[in-house]
């Protein structure tokens, strides 16, 4: 039997885990295109959008689709035991500490290499940036995000911070800009900082998803939060998720710095900005609002959006996720992805759950000591 604890952080790790397989089959595409290549819209597990997937341009060897999982869950896999390993709250020093040593040290199986190989072979150069800089470089982690492109690469992995601070979107936002601070910095650092609190608010008894926007909407800065109030204010005029990508894109394009045509991208693209946000986080709080919460529509919405569709579908999938625990995201899905992707979607959740009650524990009586302290002080 479940904690309600436990049951929430499975949801918010296997919910990422399939929203994030399923969306990297149509990763990069325009809704025409996709709709050309699948007969319609993605109800499910499809296979590569083209099926040549070893020698594919722009993109190759990737085996996206199929039912495997890409770099969000792997980096959102490390993180989970980063914590596992640190049993305390995170900041930048220990992205140096714990996760580039798992980058580069550690062994795991990648389904979209079809091989073990480590997480810095498979990650992008925004990711590589942490071992560059931390473990080559030794730049001080709180500054190493600087001067790296601004896009999802930090946001797309700190659910788990989201997780630990169950119930505190203040406190998940502190986290998670810290922690971030070593691989970005701008409005990519802030989305990192909004998503784990859209977690924090999702995981606490009794969210749903208006709350999850106030949630991020209290934290949130510049062009993160302008973008936020704008793609939601359009989504709560839609009913469902279909046919929605140009209306949610209008909303967006104002605050993207990457063009229409996704993968041309200009001189101004993914630069540091106070006006700017990055797309996933708007967008997938766009399609959990457009859904109600439901897990299903939440993440399909996202899948068929195109564009980053892994990390918008992931990143909706683990809010909605967190909302409605385990059971929420279709056991089908859980069950195949996971064989598919040769990779435990669930363990992680259960042993975040584990160490967020220890951290939680330390919390407690660290606060306690410290009214203590001032209690003693103020007489």
């Amino acid at each position: 039997m479940l904690t309600r604890l436990q049951d929430k952080a499975v949801g918010v790790i296997a919910g990422a885990a399939v929203g994030d397989a399923l969306g990297g089959a149509t990763e990069g595409w325009t809704v025409a295109q996709i709709h050309q290549r699948y007969g319609g819209d993605v109800e499910g597990i499809v296979g590569p959008y083209n099926p040549d997937w070893r020698t594919a341009r722009p993109i190759a060897p990737y085996h996206k689709g199929d039912g495997n999982i890409t770099d969000d869950t792997l980096m959102t896999q490390a993180l989970v035991r980063v914590y596992v390993k640190a049993g305390r709250h995170l900041d930048a020093y220990a992205a140096a500490e714990y996760l580039v040593p798992e980058m580069i040290g550690e062994r795991h199986w990648v389904p979209e290499l079809e091989d073990e190989a480590l997480l810095l072979q498979r990650v992008f150069l925004a990711e590589k940036w942490l071992v560059a800089r931390l473990h080559y470089g030794h730049v001080d982690p709180r500054e190493a995000g600087v001067g790296n492109i601004v896009n999802c690469g930090a946001a797309m992995y700190m659910a788990p911070v989201g997780v630990v601070n169950a119930g505190d979107p203040h406190a998940a936002y502190t986290e998670a800009v810290d922690l971030a601070g070593a691989h970005q910095s701008s409005y990519g650092r802030e989305a990192a900082g909004v998503f784990a609190a859209a977690v924090a608010e999702a995981m606490r008894s009794g969210a749903d998803p208006e709350s999850v926007v106030a949630a991020a909407l209290a934290v949130a800065k510049d062009g993160t939060r302008a973008a936020i109030e704008a793609v939601c204010e359009r989504a709560r005029g839609i009913t469902g998720w279909r046919g929605t990508a140009a209306e949610l894109r209008a909303a967006m394009a104002p605050f993207d710095t990457v063009a229409d045509t996704y993968r041309d991208q200009g001189l101004g693209a993914r630069r540091p900005s106070r006006v700017h946000a990055i797309e996933e986080l708007p967008m997938a709080l766009a399609f959990l609002l457009i859904a109600n919460g439901d897990y299903r529509d939440t993440v399909l919405g996202g899948v068929n959006y195109g564009r980053d569709a892994d990390s918008i579908a992931s990143m909706g999938g683990a809010i909605a996720g967190a909302l409605g625990g385990r059971d929420c995201v279709p056991q089908e899905w859980r069950t195949k992805i996971a064989e598919a992707s040769r990779t435990d979607i669930e363990a992680p959740g259960l042993a975040l759950a584990d160490v967020a009650v220890r951290i939680r524990e330390a919390d407690r009586a660290a606060r306690q000591s410290a009214e203590a302290a001032f209690a003693e002080l103020a007489g």
